[in-house]
């Protein structure tokens, strides 16, 4: 259901490295639903997207963010449309800094040379906060392939490969996001070493599928790599549509890359 009045609901549709969304201002009086999410997220009779982002009012922050995937389920963080959002704020506020919070907590962002950094917050490495079903090492699942557990404010199974190129990720994703050890289900990334501190990333997204890139996965497999011992803490991550770079310091992961803003609709579905 769309709830915006009779002149439909107006959008923008932003992607960072093909990761592309849909993003609803509602502070402009207009909100969206789960059923909305799903119709404008069909890529042959709607707008289609990754992820859909609703702008709101912030509650100590500048913003506040909540994100739908394309099968109408929510997701507890999504990097990448952190900072295109953050990249329009920015623009409209005339600011170079900014705060949004999302279900994760409040996250900063900023202008980074032609792109944005945003800081997605501490790795959650505990099998209770990924969230697992049971106690297990989260460096060294119980799972064929031998995955990492990592939360970063939504759950990710990283599978170290040869050649991230040619796993069948279709059936790896969908087997993996359903798999009982993760009990909200879970994002699936499959990658390998190119060379020093960087790597090739490929992602299955819950509730979405294969997809060109995704931040918080990439977040994810660099905290995966350095606690395996394969890099060390600051990394390029290459992906099927670009390169982001993760930086993993004490006060958090962060993650910087370029934003796109593609063009201005009004969905009237």
């Amino acid at each position: 259901m769309v709830t915006s009045g009779t002149d439909g609901l107006p959008f923008m549709k932003m992607h960072g490295l093909g990761n592309d969304f849909v993003v609803v201002d509602g502070r402009a009086g207009v909100t969206v639903d789960a059923a909305t999410a799903i119709a404008m997220g069909d890529r042959h009779f709607g707008v289609g997207f990754d992820q859909l982002a609703l702008i709101e009012d912030g509650t100590n922050a500048d913003v506040a963010l909540t994100f739908y995937n394309s099968d109408g389920s929510t997701a507890g963080a999504c990097g990448n449309a952190t900072r295109c959002v953050a990249a329009w704020e920015m623009a409209r506020r005339g600011v170079d800094a900014l705060t949004l919070r999302t279900e994760r907590d409040i996250l900063h962002a900023r202008r980074s040379g032609d792109g944005v950094s945003v800081n997605m917050g501490a790795p959650l490495l505990d099998w209770r906060d990924v969230p697992l079903a049971r106690d297990v090492d989260t460096l060294h699942l119980p799972i064929d392939g031998d995955p990492v557990a990592t939360g970063m404010g939504n759950p990710h199974c990283t599978f170290f490969v040869d050649d991230a190129t040619a796993v069948d990720l279709p059936a790896l994703g969908r087997t993996n996001e359903h798999h009982p050890l993760f009990p909200e289900r879970t994002n699936v990334q499959v990658t390998h070493l190119i060379g020093p501190d960087h790597l090739r990333m490929r992602v299955w997204e819950r509730g979405v599928g294969v997809t060109l890139a995704s931040g918080s996965s990439s977040c994810a497999v660099a905290v995966a790599a350095a606690r395996r011992g394969l890099t060390g803490r600051t990394v390029r991550v290459d992906l099927d549509g670009g390169t982001l770079l993760i930086d993993w310091r004490d006060d958090g992961v962060w993650m910087t890359g370029p934003t796109a803003h593609v063009f201005d609709g009004v969905w009237h579905g």
